[in-house]
């Protein structure tokens, strides 16, 4: 473990984790209010000082106006190993961004490392609890929170104007995968 200057310390910008404000913003006051629980819980880096323990930490000790931090530096780790230390490292605690998941993530070893819940799962479109009637299917299609009251309007929108929201997904998914 050694002590170094903060800016050192790199984000890990694909770590699929995230505390939400309210949580954030205690984290970074526990933090001011007791900054020798670092010492105790460093932050774990690679060996190009990318966080793989401890990113919402750093996030609030830059926040907190921390010039140094407490590092562990794991050593002699394969990709696959960082990958699978963090997701291990945050099981039970705060929040996944399911995007950053489901797109630069393995489902399988996701699963296999303990990761519960993961929505992007196969679906068995020819599952009888899909059926809504003769015409119609259903695929739940997972939004961020901050998007789903927006996501949910535009449904209803196009249901009172008895226009198939899946037609309309369908379509945008076939520009976006030509792209």
């Amino acid at each position: 473990m050694e002590l170094v200057k903060i800016s050192k310390v790199k984000v890990n910008k694909s770590n699929p984790r995230y505390i939400k404000e309210d949580k954030f913003q205690k984290l970074v006051k526990s933090i001011k209010d007791f900054p020798e629980m670092l010492k105790l819980r460093p932050i774990v880096v690679n060996k190009d000082m990318t966080v793989l323990g401890g990113n919402m930490r750093l996030k609030a000790c830059i926040e907190a106006g921390l010039k140094k931090v407490y590092i562990l530096k794991a050593e002699g780790l394969t990709k696959e190993q960082e990958d699978e230390f963090i997701v291990k490292d945050n099981l039970g605690f705060g929040e996944w961004d399911w995007d950053v998941l489901a797109n630069e993530w393995n489902s399988v070893q996701l699963e296999e490392w303990g990761l519960e819940g993961f929505p992007f799962e196969e679906i068995d479109l020819d599952s009888e609890e899909l059926v809504i009637d003769e015409t119609h299917k259903t695929i739940p299609i997972p939004f961020k929170i901050k998007d789903y009251e927006e996501a949910n309007e535009l449904v209803q929108l196009c249901k009172e104007k008895a226009l198939c929201v899946g037609t309309i997904v369908m379509e945008g998914l076939r520009k976006y995968s030509k792209k």
